[in-house]
């Protein structure tokens, strides 16, 4: 991929097409692991890419450095996605329906909208006290990237970023119960 985005840059149109091509493609990865098991959630996979597709797009997104930059902007454009499906499903229907939420394992869990919506919310106080774990948990539940996904992209070792993913879920698990 950063190959491909170098030649984009320098204005070599194969190599966007190429790229905007392998762009879809990690997308539709992340999603599948992002929405793994929740058919009765409100956005279907192919919803989800195609709306953080469109975010990533050209002129909307800027440029993007190498694969793990790429990957830190489209994980915020997936968070962004879920957050607003679930304040629109919220907002139809108080306590809307089936979502996702953090727990222990890799994987999200099934869980109401709104409590998405907080999670956001929470998500955005744990950035102002501790970014990269915020960052991490971004990654790992918004994105669905897994641990070592993430270390690349943060530039730290897989146990830092699984420290940082423990302690934020603690933190995160503190922040809602009290809200």
């Amino acid at each position: 991929m950063t190959g491909y985005l170098q030649a984009a840059q320098g204005g070599d149109p194969a190599a966007k097409d190429a790229l905007y091509t392998r762009v879809y493609d990690e997308l539709r990865r992340l999603a599948r692991r992002v929405r793994a098991g929740r058919a009765g959630a409100t956005l279907s996979t192919t919803a989800l890419v195609h709306e953080a597709y469109f975010k990533l797009r050209p002129g909307r997104a800027g440029t993007w450095e190498d694969r793990a930059h790429f990957f830190g902007v489209a994980a915020r454009a997936m968070r962004d996605v879920l957050v607003d499906a679930a304040r629109r499903r919220a907002a139809d229907k108080r306590g809307g329906g089936a979502f996702v939420t953090l727990g222990t394992a890799d994987a999200a869990q099934p869980t109401r909208a709104d409590e998405v919506v907080a999670l956001d919310e929470a998500l955005t106080r744990l950035a102002a006290v501790d970014p990269r774990r915020a960052r991490v948990v971004e990654f790992r539940f918004f994105a669905g990237l897994t641990a070592a996904e993430s270390a690349e992209v943060l530039g730290v070792s897989v146990p830092t970023v699984e420290r940082d993913w423990r302690a934020a879920r603690a933190w995160l698990a503190k922040a809602l119960t009290a809200a």
